[in-house]
């Protein structure tokens, strides 16, 4: 079976799309590629563009018990850079709302104007398969099967003493 190489890209659909723009711009260190009267489209690589805003004209608040994505991740590098843009973010009043370590992540997720919730995560393997091959491995009798909390500020303590990433793997055992 054939599959896709990759995620391309999201689209949200809001009536906050200015507020929106300059969260993800702001949050994954992106710009704007193109705007035009209800849509616009911004990435942070090489991709021609990975998050879109359209405003279809006017829209219900999204309700916190409707079915529907329930979060979007972004992986930075490696675990400097998710510790600094925390502390960036952290500056200008930008906070995750819940750290957690999956065991095959180490994750902080936030809320963008909308309300979306927002995974900003590093991985805790070298390797693709090395990742993989901790999730086959997960037993569903686990004790902490979505993960451990944690503070990110104890977490940049950590890095900044030389925590190495492999480490973070182990915690969640």
């Amino acid at each position: 079976m054939t599959s896709p190489k990759k995620l391309s890209h999201i689209v949200l659909q809001t009536n906050r799309r200015r507020e929106m723009i300059d969260w993800y711009c702001t949050v994954l260190g992106a710009e704007v590629l193109y705007e035009a009267e209800r849509i616009s489209f911004i990435s942070y690589d090489d991709e021609h563009h990975r998050v879109a805003f359209l405003d279809p004209g006017p829209l219900v608040e999204r309700q916190p018990d409707a079915a529907g994505l329930n979060h979007v991740a972004f992986t930075f590098a490696n675990i400097d850079e998710l510790t600094e843009n925390y502390l960036r973010l952290k500056e200008i009043g930008v906070n995750p709302h819940r750290c957690v370590n999956h065991g095959v992540t180490t994750s902080m997720y936030y809320h963008d104007p909308d309300n979306n919730q927002v995974e900003l995560l590093v991985d805790n393997f070298a390797t693709a398969a090395e990742g993989q091959a901790y999730m086959r491995g997960r037993s569903t009798t686990d004790k902490n099967p979505v993960g451990v909390v944690y503070q990110p500020d104890e977490l940049v303590a950590r890095v900044r003493a030389g925590l190495r990433i492999e480490e973070l793997a182990s915690i969640n055992a």
